[in-house]
């Protein structure tokens, strides 16, 4: 539907007051973004973006991504207006608890929001994402004359997303990826919180991108309709380059007194200068007052509608000629794993346990991704540089890029954080389940956007190899101490630091079937013994934690290890019982899940009334005193790892089966087992 120049005012007038009386009302929030980058979301929206608001998970619309997440009530107000399912209500109760209309954009809390914002860079990073999934399932299933996924991914940032890192890692591999279906509009206005940014960013954002290899729509006035217009137009004609339009705004447009400050950034603009941008605005509307023409003008439904039926049409074509492509397409976008996965994921396990190889768990994962990549076509891989280390190429793979954009294996270079990100876009996207690798004591530089992961609920498997001080002579700088701990805290993060082949294939499987959140998979360079388990006993790893050799009457101590140092508690326990002391061994791959299992399976894992407990992990040992309990005995490394063979650290920090033994009968005087017969 057409709608002339002053109407398209009034529509982005609607989008600057529902923002001012939100913030007012709220007397929180940040009105100066929205006021700014109305013009360029009413082109936009209004002319160009593909979505139905009656149906926000239509699976061929644009995604819209607002990185400078602060400004959600841009967002807000735009999903508001058209007409997706945010009633008027919900924008009054801006950043209110349990509202549609949090302080950031979360995915899940509000139809239409595709991903959450507000850790600047971190939704730049995940439209490349967007972009590279929405280019890979193309590839994959577009047939000549049905492209049933061809999209667009628009992105607003600020200049604080593009003074965090983490835009040049996503940015560099987005030209290198030639994303050309990816759309950067630039608020360049000059100003963050603490001020005029040329204090502190003096950087030529157009060189900088155009060196990237970028297409640059520069300078452009972003209260302009006509040029945002013409720009938008010239970014869509480049399929070959990603696009960053550079629109020069103003910060708090309309108002007389606060536009081009910082105070308009991060606070209401005040009663006074409310009715100040009324009156220079020419909206005399009270608040929350649309008019009814305003509202007609961005009501988008039925365009939606009449959108998602032509493609609808398409896909039915689609159906009729390729039915087995449309079924597993449909199935990945649906998020559900092939009927017969289940079947032949267990028999891989029991495979494995069959072989019961002494193998290094990153070997192990490599066996997992040969075998359920071939059984799931939508589970990728990567990894950031360190594929050889991380052995996270399974036998194959093609490699993606922008010549073979089908390819399931993605190099992302030296780029942990923005690979985090990206993996989380793809992931948004649908149709894959992303994994990629590094290093576990890399996870620092990524590790807010594991939590997004987490905060999101998405399906990312995160390959975290070289795990402990077992990586040997490379030092401290790479042995993770802290990590194993500071992952565990994070909410909705499992993590699995499988002692063997077997609890790796498990670890794989379960992070694979998890639909609510991430996996990290903690994996050792060196290698490990494998462990045979009967039948019960192997059906019991997926529950995180559980009893995996016991003692012929009721044991008297609980040793507890992950990972590698199960072998050195093996040894112990062996010991132990040779020496007279009942003796029961856990292994506790995932210390999450097994906390998450009934009070009556956990009690028989970890009798309550046996208090003598030894737990060995080769990090750090604070968190595991919630298990071994005040009598118990943490067996750890607090503090950071040296230079040296992974077996000389092993022995030179105390981490060996003489010392388990010696904790043993030290916490057998002190906390002996009290005679309760709990079963």
């Amino acid at each position: 539907m057409a709608v002339d120049e002053k109407s398209l005012r009034e529509c982005a007038n609607a989008i600057r007051f529902l923002s001012i009386d939100a913030v007012e009302k709220a007397q929180s929030g940040h009105p100066g973004m929205p006021m700014g980058m109305a013009d360029i979301a009413t082109v936009l929206w209004r002319e160009f973006l593909q979505h139905n608001p009656n149906n926000p998970e239509w699976a061929n619309r644009d995604r819209f991504v607002v990185s400078n997440g602060h400004g959600s009530m841009l967002l807000y107000a735009l999903l508001h207006l058209t007409g997706y399912p945010l009633s008027l209500d919900e924008i009054k109760n801006f950043r209110s608890l349990h509202s549609q209309t949090p302080g950031h954009p979360e995915y899940g809390e509000t139809p239409g929001v595709e991903t959450t914002t507000g850790p600047l860079g971190q939704g730049l990073a995940n439209a490349v994402g967007l972009a590279i999934a929405e280019r890979m399932l193309a590839a994959e299933f577009n047939r000549p004359s049905l492209p049933v996924i061809d999209h667009y991914t628009y992105v607003f940032c600020g200049d604080g997303c593009l003074m965090e890192g983490i835009s040049h890692e996503a940015c560099s591999l987005a030209a290198t990826q030639k994303l050309g279906k990816l759309i950067v509009f630039y608020d360049d206005n000059g100003i963050s919180i603490d001020g005029n940014v040329e204090g502190w960013f003096t950087d030529d954002t157009a060189k900088r991108f155009e060196a990237y290899d970028w297409q640059v729509i520069s300078d452009i006035d972003g209260h302009n309709l006509q040029a945002i217009r013409e720009a938008i137009e010239q970014a869509r004609a480049n399929t070959t380059q990603p696009t960053l339009i550079q629109c020069r705004t103003h910060i708090a447009y309309g108002s007389p007194n606060l536009a081009d400050t910082a105070k308009a950034h991060g606070a209401p603009l005040g009663k006074d200068e409310v009715a100040n941008t009324r009156e220079h605005l020419g909206w005399s509307h009270t608040p929350f007052d649309i008019p009814e023409n305003v509202r007609s003008n961005w009501d988008s439904r039925e365009e939606g509608n009449k959108r998602e039926a032509q493609w609808q049409e398409l896909w039915q074509q689609y159906q009729q000629k390729h039915p087995e492509l449309a079924a597993r397409l449909g199935r990945r976008l649906a998020g559900k794993l092939p009927d017969d996965w289940q079947t032949k994921s267990n028999a891989f396990i029991e495979k494995t346990q069959a072989e019961n190889e002494s193998i290094a768990t990153r070997k192990a994962s490599l066996k997992c991704l040969n075998t359920y990549t071939a059984i799931l076509d939508e589970l990728i891989s990567g990894s950031a540089d360190l594929s050889g280390s991380n052995l996270t190429l399974w036998q194959d793979a093609e490699v993606q890029s922008a010549d073979n954009p089908a390819g399931k294996y993605i190099h992302y270079g030296v780029r942990e954080f923005a690979m985090f990100a990206i993996m989380n876009g793809i992931a948004l996207h649908g149709g894959f389940i992303p994994s990629g690798g590094t290093f576990l004591v890399f996870s620092d530089y990524g590790r807010n956007a594991i939590r997004l992961s987490a905060l999101m609920k998405q399906r990312v498997i995160y390959v975290m190899t070289h795990d402990s001080i077992g990586l040997g002579e490379d030092g401290p700088t790479h042995q993770p101490i802290e990590h194993l701990a500071m992952l565990r805290l994070t909410p909705n993060v499992h993590v699995w630091r499988p002692c063997d082949g077997v609890e790796t294939a498990v670890a794989w499987q379960q992070a694979i079937e998890r639909q609510d959140g991430p996996a990290v998979l903690a994996l050792s360079r060196q290698t490990l013994p494998g462990v045979m388990r009967d039948e019960t006993t192997l059906s019991h790893v997926a529950r995180g934690g559980y009893v995996l050799k016991d003692s012929q009457t009721k044991p008297a101590v609980i040793l507890i290890a992950t990972g590698s140092e199960v072998s050195i508690a093996l040894e112990a326990y062996e010991q132990l019982n040779q020496q007279g002391i009942a003796t029961r061994l856990v292994s506790m791959p995932c210390y999450r899940v097994f906390m998450a299992q009934s009070d009556a399976y956990r009690a028989q894992v970890i009798p309550p009334h046996v208090k003598a407990r030894v737990i060995i992990e080769a990090g750090a040992t604070e968190m595991w005193y919630r298990l071994a309990g005040s009598d118990g005995i943490v067996l750890g490394i607090d503090s950071f790892g040296a230079s040296a063979p992974g077996k000389v650290l092993f022995e030179h920090f105390g981490l060996t089966s003489g010392r388990v033994c010696e904790a043993a009968h030290r916490v057998l005087q002190t906390a002996p087992t009290t005679p309760i017969d709990v079963e």
